[in-house]
Protein backbone atom coordinates (compact mmCIF):
# COMPACT_ATOMS: atom_id res chain seq x y z
CA UNK A 1 0.00 0.00 0.00
CA UNK A 2 2.51 2.61 1.16
CA UNK A 3 4.59 1.82 -2.14
CA UNK A 4 1.96 2.07 -4.14
CA UNK A 5 1.23 5.70 -2.83
CA UNK A 6 4.82 6.22 -3.38
CA UNK A 7 4.36 5.37 -6.76
CA UNK A 8 1.37 7.90 -7.62
CA UNK A 9 2.86 10.90 -5.39
CA UNK A 10 6.10 9.93 -7.77
CA UNK A 11 4.60 10.15 -10.92
CA UNK A 12 2.01 13.01 -9.63
CA UNK A 13 5.55 15.07 -9.14
CA UNK A 14 7.18 14.61 -12.39
CA UNK A 15 3.85 15.41 -14.19
CA UNK A 16 3.66 19.15 -11.72
CA UNK A 17 6.82 19.74 -13.57
CA UNK A 18 5.85 19.40 -17.31
CA UNK A 19 6.59 22.69 -18.97
CA UNK A 20 3.65 22.67 -21.34
CA UNK A 21 2.71 26.32 -22.61
CA UNK A 22 2.74 28.23 -19.01
CA UNK A 23 0.38 31.30 -19.41
CA UNK A 24 1.31 34.56 -18.05
CA UNK A 25 1.62 34.74 -14.20
CA UNK A 26 -2.01 35.81 -13.16
CA UNK A 27 -1.93 39.11 -10.16
CA UNK A 28 -2.40 37.07 -7.07
CA UNK A 29 -2.61 40.01 -3.71
CA UNK A 30 0.53 39.19 -1.48
CA UNK A 31 0.09 41.06 1.55
CA UNK A 32 2.51 43.59 2.11
CA UNK A 33 4.17 41.85 5.51
CA UNK A 34 4.76 38.66 3.68
CA UNK A 35 7.67 37.29 1.96
CA UNK A 36 7.61 37.47 -1.82
CA UNK A 37 5.08 34.06 -2.96
CA UNK A 38 7.47 31.55 -4.36
CA UNK A 39 7.52 30.90 -8.62
CA UNK A 40 5.77 27.10 -9.53
CA UNK A 41 7.24 27.90 -13.48
CA UNK A 42 6.22 24.21 -14.10
CA UNK A 43 2.54 25.56 -13.11
CA UNK A 44 1.71 29.15 -13.55
CA UNK A 45 -1.00 30.40 -11.18
CA UNK A 46 -3.32 32.11 -14.23
CA UNK A 47 -6.90 33.09 -13.85
CA UNK A 48 -7.94 30.53 -15.91
CA UNK A 49 -6.18 27.84 -14.20
CA UNK A 50 -7.27 29.23 -10.60
CA UNK A 51 -11.18 29.63 -11.56
CA UNK A 52 -10.89 25.80 -12.77
CA UNK A 53 -9.06 24.56 -9.64
CA UNK A 54 -11.55 26.83 -7.46
CA UNK A 55 -14.79 25.27 -9.05
CA UNK A 56 -13.11 21.27 -9.28
CA UNK A 57 -12.40 21.98 -5.34
CA UNK A 58 -16.12 21.78 -4.46
CA UNK A 59 -16.98 19.68 -6.94
CA UNK A 60 -18.47 16.18 -5.75
CA UNK A 61 -17.36 14.58 -8.55
CA UNK A 62 -13.51 13.98 -7.32
CA UNK A 63 -14.84 11.42 -5.06
CA UNK A 64 -15.61 8.08 -5.88
CA UNK A 65 -19.40 8.34 -4.65
CA UNK A 66 -19.63 11.50 -6.04
CA UNK A 67 -21.06 12.97 -2.62
CA UNK A 68 -17.35 14.25 -1.06
CA UNK A 69 -15.52 17.40 -2.44
CA UNK A 70 -12.17 18.47 -1.07
CA UNK A 71 -14.08 20.87 0.91
CA UNK A 72 -15.66 18.37 2.50
CA UNK A 73 -12.95 18.21 4.89
CA UNK A 74 -11.42 21.97 3.77
CA UNK A 75 -14.21 24.15 4.95
CA UNK A 76 -14.11 28.14 4.21
CA UNK A 77 -15.50 29.24 7.81
CA UNK A 78 -13.17 27.15 9.35
CA UNK A 79 -9.92 28.31 7.91
CA UNK A 80 -10.60 25.56 5.27
CA UNK A 81 -9.92 23.05 8.01
CA UNK A 82 -12.79 20.89 9.39
CA UNK A 83 -13.83 20.65 13.38
CA UNK A 84 -13.00 16.47 13.64
CA UNK A 85 -10.16 15.37 15.58
CA UNK A 86 -10.05 12.33 13.47
CA UNK A 87 -12.80 12.28 10.97
CA UNK A 88 -14.60 9.18 9.52
CA UNK A 89 -16.47 11.67 6.79
CA UNK A 90 -14.85 9.93 3.46
CA UNK A 91 -15.59 7.30 1.36
CA UNK A 92 -15.46 4.06 3.16
CA UNK A 93 -16.64 5.63 6.44
CA UNK A 94 -13.94 4.82 8.42
CA UNK A 95 -11.74 6.80 10.79
CA UNK A 96 -8.48 8.63 9.13
CA UNK A 97 -5.56 8.76 11.47
CA UNK A 98 -4.88 12.28 10.78
CA UNK A 99 -6.85 15.45 11.64
CA UNK A 100 -6.70 17.68 8.55
CA UNK A 101 -4.87 20.48 8.47
CA UNK A 102 -6.10 23.84 7.73
CA UNK A 103 -5.42 24.92 4.14
CA UNK A 104 -3.80 28.59 4.80
CA UNK A 105 -0.46 30.28 2.30
CA UNK A 106 -0.04 27.10 1.19
CA UNK A 107 2.05 29.00 -2.02
CA UNK A 108 5.30 29.12 0.75
CA UNK A 109 4.88 25.65 1.80
CA UNK A 110 8.62 24.73 0.04
CA UNK A 111 9.64 22.16 2.57
CA UNK A 112 6.79 19.21 1.77
CA UNK A 113 3.21 18.59 2.84
CA UNK A 114 0.96 16.45 4.75
CA UNK A 115 1.90 16.28 8.53
CA UNK A 116 5.00 14.07 7.69
CA UNK A 117 6.30 16.03 4.78
CA UNK A 118 5.38 13.35 2.65
CA UNK A 119 4.85 15.19 -0.60
CA UNK A 120 6.84 17.56 -2.28
CA UNK A 121 4.11 20.07 -3.84
CA UNK A 122 0.90 20.78 -4.13
CA UNK A 123 0.38 18.77 -7.40
CA UNK A 124 1.94 15.52 -5.73
CA UNK A 125 -0.14 16.07 -2.25
CA UNK A 126 -3.41 16.36 -3.92
CA UNK A 127 -3.15 12.81 -4.98
CA UNK A 128 -3.39 11.16 -2.21
CA UNK A 129 -6.88 11.98 -0.85
CA UNK A 130 -8.18 12.18 -4.26
CA UNK A 131 -7.41 7.87 -4.40
CA UNK A 132 -7.06 7.14 -0.87
CA UNK A 133 -10.39 4.50 0.14
CA UNK A 134 -10.64 6.26 3.23
CA UNK A 135 -11.01 9.59 1.62
CA UNK A 136 -12.15 10.51 -1.85
CA UNK A 137 -11.85 6.79 -3.09
CA UNK A 138 -11.82 8.35 -6.61
CA UNK A 139 -10.50 6.17 -9.66
CA UNK A 140 -8.25 8.72 -11.34
CA UNK A 141 -9.28 6.99 -14.86
CA UNK A 142 -12.92 7.38 -14.05
CA UNK A 143 -12.54 10.59 -12.97
CA UNK A 144 -11.04 12.02 -15.92
CA UNK A 145 -13.53 10.05 -18.05
CA UNK A 146 -16.90 11.67 -15.98
CA UNK A 147 -15.21 15.23 -16.49
CA UNK A 148 -14.33 14.55 -20.09
CA UNK A 149 -18.36 14.02 -20.02
CA UNK A 150 -19.05 17.72 -18.83
CA UNK A 151 -18.50 19.98 -22.43
CA UNK A 152 -18.02 23.03 -19.80
CA UNK A 153 -15.00 21.18 -18.01
CA UNK A 154 -13.46 20.26 -21.34
CA UNK A 155 -13.96 24.21 -22.55
CA UNK A 156 -12.18 24.73 -19.27
CA UNK A 157 -9.67 22.36 -19.19
CA UNK A 158 -8.77 23.47 -23.08
CA UNK A 159 -8.92 27.39 -21.53
CA UNK A 160 -6.62 27.02 -18.76
CA UNK A 161 -4.02 24.38 -19.96
CA UNK A 162 -4.47 24.39 -23.76
CA UNK A 163 -4.52 20.92 -23.54
CA UNK A 164 -7.17 17.72 -22.87
CA UNK A 165 -8.21 16.46 -19.23
CA UNK A 166 -6.33 14.18 -17.88
CA UNK A 167 -4.90 13.91 -13.91
CA UNK A 168 -2.17 15.86 -14.38
CA UNK A 169 -4.17 18.76 -15.37
CA UNK A 170 -6.57 18.28 -12.23
CA UNK A 171 -4.21 18.41 -10.11
CA UNK A 172 -2.28 21.40 -11.43
CA UNK A 173 -5.28 23.54 -11.00
CA UNK A 174 -5.94 22.28 -7.68
CA UNK A 175 -2.37 23.67 -6.79
CA UNK A 176 -3.39 26.50 -8.40
CA UNK A 177 -6.32 27.35 -6.48
CA UNK A 178 -4.98 26.38 -3.27
CA UNK A 179 -1.95 28.70 -3.37
CA UNK A 180 -4.64 31.45 -3.57
CA UNK A 181 -5.60 30.44 -0.34
CA UNK A 182 -3.80 33.50 1.20
CA UNK A 183 -4.24 35.29 4.65
CA UNK A 184 -3.06 38.04 5.95
CA UNK A 185 -5.54 40.77 7.10
CA UNK A 186 -5.71 39.31 11.27
CA UNK A 187 -5.40 42.20 13.54
CA UNK A 188 -1.88 41.54 14.49
CA UNK A 189 -1.11 42.19 10.83
CA UNK A 190 -3.16 45.41 11.25
CA UNK A 191 -0.96 46.11 14.97
CA UNK A 192 -4.58 46.16 16.92
CA UNK A 193 -3.41 45.03 20.05
CA UNK A 194 -5.21 45.67 23.62
CA UNK A 195 -2.91 45.61 26.77
CA UNK A 196 -3.26 41.91 27.78
CA UNK A 197 -2.59 40.88 23.88
CA UNK A 198 0.38 42.42 23.77
CA UNK A 199 1.82 41.05 26.70
CA UNK A 200 0.94 37.63 24.78
CA UNK A 201 3.07 38.89 21.90
CA UNK A 202 5.86 39.52 23.50
CA UNK A 203 5.36 36.45 25.64
CA UNK A 204 4.91 34.51 22.20
CA UNK A 205 8.22 36.07 20.45
CA UNK A 206 10.13 34.82 23.39
CA UNK A 207 8.14 30.69 23.84
CA UNK A 208 6.80 30.18 20.72
CA UNK A 209 8.48 32.31 17.88
CA UNK A 210 11.42 29.98 16.89
CA UNK A 211 9.50 27.12 15.26
CA UNK A 212 6.13 29.65 14.36
CA UNK A 213 8.32 32.31 12.33
CA UNK A 214 8.30 34.58 10.32
CA UNK A 215 4.93 36.42 8.82
CA UNK A 216 3.40 32.79 7.89
CA UNK A 217 3.73 31.76 11.57
CA UNK A 218 5.67 28.48 10.38
CA UNK A 219 9.33 27.46 9.75
CA UNK A 220 7.97 24.71 7.55
CA UNK A 221 9.56 22.58 9.72
CA UNK A 222 9.34 19.87 11.49
CA UNK A 223 9.81 18.89 15.42
CA UNK A 224 9.07 16.81 18.08
CA UNK A 225 7.01 18.88 19.97
CA UNK A 226 6.82 16.37 22.92
CA UNK A 227 3.47 15.10 23.51
CA UNK A 228 4.86 11.87 23.24
CA UNK A 229 7.71 9.82 24.71
CA UNK A 230 6.97 6.14 22.79
CA UNK A 231 7.25 6.35 19.18
CA UNK A 232 6.85 2.01 18.91
CA UNK A 233 3.34 1.58 18.19
CA UNK A 234 3.50 0.18 14.58
CA UNK A 235 0.13 -1.18 14.99
CA UNK A 236 -1.05 1.54 12.47
CA UNK A 237 1.91 1.47 10.07
CA UNK A 238 4.01 3.73 12.46
CA UNK A 239 1.46 6.21 12.54
CA UNK A 240 3.15 8.09 16.07
CA UNK A 241 6.27 8.04 14.29
CA UNK A 242 5.85 11.12 12.74
CA UNK A 243 8.51 12.10 9.60
CA UNK A 244 10.30 8.83 10.61
CA UNK A 245 7.86 7.50 8.15
CA UNK A 246 9.53 9.45 5.43
CA UNK A 247 13.15 9.93 6.16
CA UNK A 248 13.81 6.56 8.16
CA UNK A 249 16.40 9.05 9.86
CA UNK A 250 15.95 7.66 13.49
CA UNK A 251 16.47 11.85 14.54
CA UNK A 252 13.25 12.47 13.30
CA UNK A 253 10.85 10.08 15.04
CA UNK A 254 8.11 12.23 16.69
CA UNK A 255 8.51 14.83 14.43
CA UNK A 256 5.93 16.47 12.90
CA UNK A 257 5.76 19.67 10.48
CA UNK A 258 5.46 23.08 12.22
CA UNK A 259 1.44 24.31 10.89
CA UNK A 260 0.84 27.80 10.76
CA UNK A 261 -1.00 29.35 13.47
CA UNK A 262 -2.95 31.75 11.41
CA UNK A 263 -6.24 31.24 12.40
CA UNK A 264 -5.53 29.30 14.53
CA UNK A 265 -8.55 29.92 16.70
CA UNK A 266 -11.19 28.64 13.95
CA UNK A 267 -9.47 25.37 13.58
CA UNK A 268 -9.77 23.33 16.49
CA UNK A 269 -8.66 20.27 17.64
CA UNK A 270 -5.12 20.73 17.51
CA UNK A 271 -1.93 18.51 16.65
CA UNK A 272 -2.00 16.16 14.07
CA UNK A 273 -4.21 13.77 15.60
CA UNK A 274 -6.80 16.19 17.18
CA UNK A 275 -5.91 15.38 21.00
CA UNK A 276 -6.14 18.54 22.26
CA UNK A 277 -9.54 20.17 22.15
CA UNK A 278 -8.80 23.74 23.41
CA UNK A 279 -5.94 26.40 22.77
CA UNK A 280 -5.55 26.49 26.95
CA UNK A 281 -4.96 22.73 26.40
CA UNK A 282 -2.36 23.38 23.61
CA UNK A 283 -1.06 25.85 25.79
CA UNK A 284 -0.83 24.25 29.13
CA UNK A 285 0.92 21.20 27.32
CA UNK A 286 3.99 23.96 26.22
CA UNK A 287 3.85 25.05 29.94
CA UNK A 288 4.45 21.70 32.06
CA UNK A 289 3.43 19.17 29.36
CA UNK A 290 6.16 18.18 27.22
CA UNK A 291 7.18 14.65 27.58
CA UNK A 292 10.98 13.79 27.13
CA UNK A 293 12.69 11.41 24.53
CA UNK A 294 15.69 11.19 22.35
CA UNK A 295 14.10 13.76 19.62
CA UNK A 296 12.06 16.24 21.38
CA UNK A 297 13.26 19.70 20.67
CA UNK A 298 15.46 20.91 22.37
CA UNK A 299 14.39 24.32 22.77
CA UNK A 300 11.39 22.94 24.91
CA UNK A 301 13.55 20.97 27.79
CA UNK A 302 14.22 24.15 30.13
CA UNK A 303 11.25 26.73 29.61
CA UNK A 304 9.20 27.88 32.82
CA UNK A 305 6.11 27.01 33.64
CA UNK A 306 3.51 29.89 32.26
CA UNK A 307 1.55 30.97 35.08
CA UNK A 308 -2.50 31.32 34.41
CA UNK A 309 -2.17 34.84 33.44
CA UNK A 310 0.85 34.64 31.09
CA UNK A 311 -1.22 31.65 29.11
CA UNK A 312 -4.21 33.53 28.96
CA UNK A 313 -2.26 36.27 27.58
CA UNK A 314 -0.77 34.09 24.77
CA UNK A 315 -4.50 32.86 23.90
CA UNK A 316 -5.83 36.56 23.63
CA UNK A 317 -2.70 37.29 21.28
CA UNK A 318 -3.65 33.51 19.05
CA UNK A 319 -6.99 35.21 18.27
CA UNK A 320 -5.30 38.73 16.80
CA UNK A 321 -4.76 35.79 14.51
CA UNK A 322 -7.96 35.33 12.95
CA UNK A 323 -8.61 37.01 9.39
CA UNK A 324 -12.37 37.42 8.93
CA UNK A 325 -11.87 38.66 5.72
CA UNK A 326 -10.24 35.32 4.67
CA UNK A 327 -13.20 33.02 5.64
CA UNK A 328 -15.70 35.37 3.94
CA UNK A 329 -13.76 36.28 1.08
CA UNK A 330 -16.54 35.21 -1.79
CA UNK A 331 -13.21 34.32 -4.44
CA UNK A 332 -12.71 31.32 -2.62
CA UNK A 333 -16.53 30.39 -1.97
CA UNK A 334 -17.98 27.41 -3.65
CA UNK A 335 -18.44 27.56 -7.07
CA UNK A 336 -20.22 25.10 -9.51
CA UNK A 337 -21.57 24.51 -13.16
Amino acid sequence: MRIVLWIVLLSAGLLACDQSQPLPEAPVSVPGNFPAMPATPGNPLTKEGIALGRMLFYDTRLSGNNKRSCASCHQQSLAFADSFALSNRGVSGKQLHRSAPALINLAWASNGLFWEGGSTNLESQAFGPLTNEDEMAQNLYELVAELNGVPTYVSLFKSAFNDNINAANIVKALAQFERTLISGNSAYDKGVFNEQEKRGLILFNERCRSCHATELFTDNGYHNNGIDSDFSNDTLEGIYQGRFRVTYDSADLGKFKTPTLRNIALTAPFMHDGRFKTLEEVVQHYSNGIKISATTDNRLLHQQVLSAADQAAIIAFLHTLTDTTFIHNTQLSNIQL
